[in-house]
């Protein structure tokens, strides 16, 4: 049988959320330590591990099928590619950040200025776009020690909580884009591996959706069914069922995790008791 060829991020946090969803979606993936490729157990498929920024060209020759990989990364070497799926895990930014002591306080601030970067193409699109001039510098590595040794004015690098800028004395002044976790497909793929694509694609928006889910039961007296039930958003509607004490429905929904206490405040307010509230694993539309 045809095997679906994916490749992830070989190690670190990108690769950890990347096997984590693989797993999350049934997949089961027998991978050894320093492994380069492993198989799957129970799913046509196999895993690449290979270094982030060496994928998207992997994905551009069809040497590999499709890549988890950060949005980011296709940006800088890859905005050709097709994006299936927005992933939700990894998120950062790509920002310029300078010296605390600097009097710089946006990208204007660094015209005729020096900036060292791992993303050059990301950093060129921005500064051609905002019409400013500046001297880029490549480092294949960290970048944050650049402005402390005299390297560069400023740095362009990706950002998760900042603490690595606190560390080295930098301060953030711009965004240039925000990244996550993508599915990303070759432009190469044949017919019969993209419905393999189909199928992961199907089984991930059920688990994303199960992330930013809740499911809710609760109890409320019958006159006020109505008044609950517009708060509740449901898939389609709520689900309605009768009590052994009578007068009193037995309400299921589901929420959206970002609403939860705005719509339980509302409950409560309307006459809701003993909610129940419980994570979904899996939501299949």
């Amino acid at each position: 049988m045809n095997k679906l060829k994916i490749a992830v991020q070989k190690s670190g946090r990108l690769n950890e959320d990347s096997m984590k969803i693989l797993k999350e979606i049934g997949i089961s993936i027998d991978n050894g330590k320093d492994q380069l490729k492993a198989s799957a157990r129970n799913f046509p498929l196999e895993v690449f591990y290979l270094r982030n920024g060496d994928i998207p060209q992997y994905l551009k020759d069809g040497v590999v099928d499709a890549a988890i990989i950060g949005e980011n990364v296709l940006i800088e070497k890859g905005n050709e590619l097709t994006i299936v799926e927005r992933l939700g895990f990894s998120k950062c930014k790509v920002s310029i950040a300078v010296s605390k002591s600097s009097k710089a306080k946006s990208l204007k601030d660094l015209e005729g200025k020096r900036i060292a970067t791992s993303y050059p193409n990301t950093v060129n699109q921005f500064l051609d776009k905002a019409g400013i001039q500046a001297n880029l510098h490549i480092i294949n590595g960290s970048v944050e020690i650049a402005p402390n040794i005299g390297l560069a004015d400023g740095i362009c690098d990706i950002v998760s909580s900042g603490s690595t800028l606190f560390k080295n004395g930098l301060k953030e002044i711009e965004t240039l884009l925000t990244s996550e976790a993508v599915l990303a497909t070759s432009p190469v793929i044949s017919e019969e591996n993209q419905a393999l694509i189909n199928t992961l694609q199907f089984r991930l928006k059920s688990v994303l959706k199960g992330r930013e889910s809740k499911y809710i039961l609760l109890n409320a007296p019958n006159d006020k069914l109505d008044a609950i039930i517009k708060i509740l958003p449901g898939m389609n509607s709520p689900t309605i069922m009768p009590l052994a004490k009578e007068g009193w429905s037995s309400i299921h929904s589901v929420l959206n995790k970002n609403d939860f206490w705005n719509i339980i405040d509302a409950l409560k307010a309307n006459g809701a008791e003993g909610i129940l509230v419980s994570p979904i694993e899996n939501l299949v539309l």
